[in-house]
């Protein structure tokens, strides 16, 4: 696999729930309720004169649904917590919009099927020339099987972290678990990249097990994450790589990758706020396309990059969390 620059070369969860478009419609139904309010005005008095601009207008209007629609608990906040993400929905309502031209304009049916008619029994094979035989293959599967009897282990110690915290939860908790065919792509690569054995490549595998923690307030957002460190450090579980990429243009958060001691196993735990989480969800289609086989051409890859760049520059980068520093065996810890 190629690691091209930003988010192609992180591993994300593979099968993210993919945002409710329910949103895309709110401008023509905001314009409507905008029109039956000045109508209803003229009715009762002169309205006092609109000194906002449309964008500012809009903003604030959404602003206010989105209270609405919370409830009584949240119409108690600052109103200046509420902007970010009425911004915030203005960028995921205009991402749908791009990549449904995208996908337009590249639609997934034009790519050649892959061809499994000459593959031996028990084997595997995976997109463009990813090929295991059946021994290696048998293998995996049996590690597979091995990986879903320890997360039956790791997710209540995770789950134990997360009842610390009532201000950020877990995740896509129902995918915690890789796919086996992700798997097995992962292997394969890693076997050509590193001329390593299949059980070498195996376990170095991330996250095959993988964690989101989101935290739903970006002021809580640093000190949780460190608290939450700790907090898995307690469990028993090892910290072996913890990666900053607050300050990246095609994708914002923290990975980390860490060891249960009892069984060996790798597992990933990401670090997301609300909007970073949702922005990861909404690029994760451009992140699969760029990784997959066959790669896209020059000016697709163009396409694919600058789509994630425009998500990400509206992403808010919570206080501090660009200087939560990286950590790995070679380098200086979490902190």
């Amino acid at each position: 696999m190629r690691l091209l620059r930003g988010p192609v070369g992180i591993d994300r969860p593979d099968d993210a729930d993919v945002p409710s478009d329910e949103h895309s419609d709110h401008s023509d139904h905001s314009a409507d309720r905008a029109d039956a309010s000045a109508a209803r005005a003229g009715q009762v008095g002169r309205a006092p004169a609109e000194t906002r601009s449309r964008e500012e207008y809009y903003v604030a209007l959404r602003a206010a649904e989105a209270t609405e629609r919370a409830g009584p608990a949240a119409q108690s906040e600052p109103a200046a917590r509420s902007k970010p993400f009425a911004r915030w929905e203005e960028t995921a309502d205009q991402a749908r919009w791009m990549w449904s031209e995208y996908q337009r304009r590249w639609p997934p049916s034009e790519r050649p099927p892959i061809d499994r008619s000459k593959d031996s029994p028990g084997s595997w094979h995976g997109d463009g020339n990813r090929l295991l035989e059946r021994p290696v293959n048998e293998r995996i599967e049996a590690e597979c099987d091995r990986i879903a009897e320890r997360e039956k282990r790791i997710t209540p110690a995770l789950r134990a972290v997360e009842s610390q915290d009532p201000h950020r939860r877990l995740v896509g908790l129902d995918h915690c678990r890789k796919e086996r065919d992700r798997i097995k792509e992962k292997v394969y690569d890693n076997m050509k990249a590193l001329v390593i054995s299949a059980d070498e490549a195996l376990s170095i595998v991330p996250d095959a097990i993988r964690y989101t923690l989101q935290y739903e307030e970006e002021a809580r957002y640093t000190r949780g994450v460190r608290a939450d460190i700790t907090q898995l450090r307690d469990q028993g579980f090892k910290l072996e790589k913890f990666t900053n990429y607050w300050s990246d243009d095609q994708y914002k958060g923290i990975n980390s990758q860490w060891i249960d001691l009892d069984t060996g196993r790798r597992f990933e735990v990401q670090f997301h706020t609300r909007i970073s989480y949702e922005a990861k969800q909404l690029t994760h289609g451009a992140y699969e396309r760029l990784r997959s086989e066959p790669k896209p051409d020059e000016f697709e890859q163009m396409v694919l990059e600058a789509f994630q760049r425009k998500v990400t520059a509206e992403v808010p980068v919570p206080p501090g969390a660009a200087a939560i520093f990286d950590y790995s065996k070679r380098g200086t810890d979490a902190r």
